[in-house]
């Protein structure tokens, strides 16, 4: 039995290079359960496994794919059987493990989650990591206090693939949504999700001198760090919080302590890749529950195994929006 994936090879010091290749089902990695595999996505990490690396592969050849959604082919746990439809996200499949740019994976039965009702597995590979950081990130700021009606709710970068799920997200529990982008043609896009305004990104670019702000945001889900999240974090509200999910604007912090000691922010680090089980099914049912498919679908551009090179670069560039849904059958 044979497959297609995604190979990306390299040789020695030389540069890495990615094709889609007819693999034998025996070059498949160990692990409890064999899916057929039927939709995946991209992220900023799997641009950075299709090319580079970036530190997160450590072999090659390679078979990224952080994210999947199948039919399950064979398994050796009780818990899943030939039939079930799952999902994969983390655990760093894609990364050190053969993930899901393929058209069959193997990876441990811990690893999977299933499919949640009335969920397709097109539809949970639009949501991904991305989508699922998202409704992690609004799980936590509600575990602390964040409520419809509080006040505006700030996205940044919203137009990407974490932006996009939560501004949705967040606009169809009743929330006021502030989106922020760099890019003014996403506009009428960030607003279809339920977006009430967009703030351009230079009004938050750049750091003050002045530890606070007026109190402005009752919550934030922020993909970018850097400098906005030190900016963001001095125009919180009196106890609010921020979920801290990227640091596309970089990884350092030039903030003071002021907020957290003068008006109880919160700084909430979302991470998605080693959640527990019962978070991540948590998470999952509430995405079936609270993210609206048409906004969802709104967001999807489709694509295949053979534009993924291409894809790849694109995102490391901040050149895609939404959520890419990979058809690897196609």
């Amino acid at each position: 039995m044979t497959f297609r994936a995604l190979v990306v090879e390299k040789e020695d010091q030389g540069p890495t290079s990615a094709s889609v290749m007819v693999l034998e089902d025996d070059r498949l990695p160990a692990g409890d359960v064999t899916v057929a595999v039927e939709y995946s996505t991209v992220n900023y990490k799997d641009g950075l496994c299709i090319g580079p690396g970036g530190g997160l592969v450590r072999t090659y050849p390679h078979v990224p794919g952080i994210d999947f959604a199948g039919t399950v082919e064979a398994s050796d746990d009780p818990r899943y059987k030939p039939g079930d439809k799952v999902v994969l996200t983390g655990w760093r499949v894609g990364e050190v493990h053969w993930g899901g740019y393929a058209e069959k994976a193997r990876v441990k039965a811990d690893w999977l989650v299933p499919l949640p009702g009335g969920l397709t597995t097109r539809q949970a590979m639009a949501v991904g990591t991305a989508g699922f950081t998202a409704m992690l990130s609004v799980m936590a700021l509600e575990d602390h206090g964040l409520a419809p009606g509080a006040s505006e709710v700030l996205v940044t970068g919203a137009a990407g693939g974490v932006g996009s799920v939560a501004t949705a997200i967040l606009a169809n529990l009743g929330h006021e949504v502030a989106a922020v982008t760099g890019r003014p043609e996403q506009e009428e896009y960030l607003k279809s999700l339920g977006a009430k305004r967009i703030v351009p990104r230079e009004e938050l670019a750049e750091t003050v001198k002045r530890p606070l702000e007026a109190e402005t945001w009752a919550g934030c889900v922020d993909a970018v760090g850097g400098a906005m999240l030190a900016r963001v974090l001095g125009q919180m509200r009196y106890g609010a919080s921020v979920a801290a999910v990227g640091l596309a604007g970089g990884a350092g912090l030039p903030a003071t302590v002021i907020p957290f000691l003068l008006r109880g922010v919160n700084l909430l680090g979302i991470d998605s890749v080693m959640q527990p089980y019962d978070n991540r099914l948590r998470a999952w049912e509430r995405i079936a529950r609270d993210l609206p498919m048409d906004r969802l679908e709104a967001m999807i551009q489709p694509a295949t195994l053979a534009d993924l090179p291409e894809l790849g670069a694109s995102i490391l560039k901040g050149g895609v929006r939404g959520r890419v849904v990979v058809d690897v059958r196609a």
